[in-house]
């Protein structure tokens, strides 16, 4: 490591540690519908919006009214999207003209947005007009993202509250997300996107004549408002088929650091609102730690791995292919760990070059459900589901029944947690699996052997833990990856959702338990070290197999000079 990297670094971890606890504490007040900075501005906008849609933000919804109302409107936002697709040629803000969209990548799009997966099997920039950019796409963004930071507020006042028979207004807590938090925090980073030159405008793509004589269109469009809440709100979806690859959307290393830091910012903050709803705020930090460690470990391995020559290809030294050289190794493989740690997907290079153990560290990111931080209320709520098994085992291991936060652990609360943890690993498994047995699909990708195998298990890992990043070396724009590819992410995202909320609600009727000198406390650097030691198992039991089989066999084979 250099001191350009090392500094690097250092200012990264240095600046989620000093924008963690004071968003930590705004979004605590702002979720408990308490007066700050923001209100006086906003608020009549709020009171506005809770009048004309006639909701009540004091009225409490059970855990099951909360998830209808949460499933009714996304469903709904899903139906709007897609029809938003099928007919964009006919609505405004179409200067290329581009035709609809057909339904099979209308249909896989419009469920990919709606769950913040931002799986994109198509290009944006010769697919998707303007308008279903922006009143379709970009919308969903917002609500897919609040979506899941309301979930994870609804679980946080679960655990905290006593005897409580409801989780919070589900209407209420969208509202307060995207207003007082997503919006603000969008414009701001908008403005200094733009100002390095990430392009922000409504003109035709003008037509440009190479240095050999040809015409080559420029694609342009509104992608610094895109690019902001893509990152921000963990969706990834790029407004150019690059991705943060494309100069246009990611032009200068003070962008690059920028659209990295974004994406860990509200992910890292709503643990410490946690610990601040839970009046412990060492709670939140041991879970913090629990991801820093996770995520350290995983970016120190890929940029070793990335650093190391490939004797398949006779080099002596680390390769740059499929790497921008404009941010080297280095950028590379941090943003790669990142962006697989939260459920963003957002790419600056093609992980389909890494090296295999490189290539290792992505897959097993979203084979853990990314709970390394993890998508914006997605992670925090993932990363407690492993909480609750933590605590399960460590009373079993002690001779006493399991509690969290003074609230006893039973058998109703672990098996929805075991629901959600294995949920997506059946659809990732059996996704894959029907996969290799369909040798339609197998035409679809670039490489053979263990890499091929990757490239699969890669795209169901990135629908199902709604990622959106893809191997880059598998045709996807196909109806079985479309529609196969559409079932994965809506079961990723709401067969953990619902037993997140009947855990909540669960846990909110329960009387709290003074501490005794036989509790396990949760709270310092024993059970950090427990947690971790459970996520790693539950995702060595259950991906070890296929892992072993894709990269793991590929790394040693390319050490014997065979590639793929």
């Amino acid at each position: 490591m250099n001191a350009r990297d090392f500094g690097q670094l250092s200012l990264f971890i240095a600046g989620l540690l000093a924008v963690t606890p004071p968003l930590g504490r705004f979004m605590a007040r702002v979720f408990a519908g308490e007066r700050h900075f923001l209100s006086r501005i906003l608020g009549p906008i709020e009171r506005s919006i809770y009048k004309l849609s006639d909701v009540d933000p004091r009225h409490e919804m059970s855990w099951k009214a909360y998830a209808i109302a949460m499933l009714i409107f996304n469903i709904a936002g899903g139906a709007v999207l897609l029809a938003m697709e099928l007919t964009q040629q006919w609505l405004p803000f179409n200067p290329q003209h581009l035709p609809n969209v057909p339904f099979a990548l209308a249909f896989n799009t419009a469920i990919s947005f709606m769950t913040n997966t931002n799986w994109q099997a198509y290009s944006g920039e010769n697919t998707m007009s303007y308008f279903t950019q922006m009143a379709g796409l970009a919308v969903h963004n917002f609500v897919s993202a609040a979506t899941g930071m309301a979930v994870a507020v609804a679980l946080a006042r679960g655990l905290v509250r006593k005897q409580a028979s409801g989780i919070g207004n589900f209407w209420a807590d969208l509202t307060r997300c995207t207003l007082y938090v997503l919006l603000p925090l969008s414009i701001l980073i908008t403005v200094l996107l733009a100002q390095q030159g990430v392009v922000q405008t409504f003109d035709s793509y003008p037509t440009a004549t190479t240095l050999e004589g040809a015409s080559q269109q420029i694609p342009l469009g509104p992608v610094a408002s895109q690019i902001a809440i893509k990152q921000l709100g963990t969706n990834g979806g790029g407004f150019l088929g690059q991705n943060s690859a494309h100069p246009f959307e990611n032009p200068t290393p003070l962008t690059n650091f920028i659209e990295m830091f974004v994406i860990f910012s509200l992910g890292s903050a709503l643990v410490y609102m946690f610990g601040v709803m839970a009046r412990d705020r060492r709670q939140g930090w041991a879970i913090w730690v629990a991801m820093f460690v996770l995520f350290l470990a995983g970016f120190a391995t890929l940029w070793w791995a990335e650093l190391q020559p490939n004797p398949a290809l006779g080099l002596t030294t680390s390769s740059l292919e499929g790497k921008e050289v404009r941010f080297g190794q280095f950028n590379s493989a941090l943003f790669a760990t990142v962006t697989t740690d939260a459920s963003c997907g957002a790419v600056n290079m093609m992980h389909d070059s890494l090296s295999p153990l490189g290539g290792l560290i992505p897959l097993t990111n979203m084979k853990l459900g990314e709970v390394i931080f993890g998508g914006v209320g997605a992670g925090f709520y993932g990363m407690l589901m492993y909480v609750l098994l933590t605590v399960f085992i460590a009373g079993l291991m002690v001779g006493r029944t399991p509690e969290y936060l003074g609230k006893k652990i039973e058998a109703r609360e672990v098996t929805w947690a075991v629901i959600a943890v294995l949920a997506p690993a059946v659809v990732i498994l059996c996704g894959s699996a029907f996969t290799m047995m369909y040798p339609a699909a197998l035409k679809s990708l670039n490489n053979g052997g263990p890499h091929g195998l990757s490239e699969v298990v890669y795209a169901f890992a990135s629908a199902a833990a709604n990622n959106g990043s893809a191997f880059a070396g598998i045709n996807a724009n196909t109806d079985w990856y479309n529609y196969l590819l559409a079932i994965n992410m809506f079961v990723g995202r709401f067969a953990i959702i619902v037993p997140v909320l009947a855990i909540a609600g669960s846990l909110a009727q329960k009387k709290t338990s003074p501490p005794s000198s036989g509790t396990f406390p949760t709270n310092g650097p024993v059970f950090t070290v427990l947690l971790i030691s459970v996520v790693l198992i539950v995702g060595a039991l259950t991906f070890f197999p296929v892992l072993s089989l894709g990269p793991v066999v590929e790394h040693f084979l390319m050490q014997a000079g065979r590639t793929f």
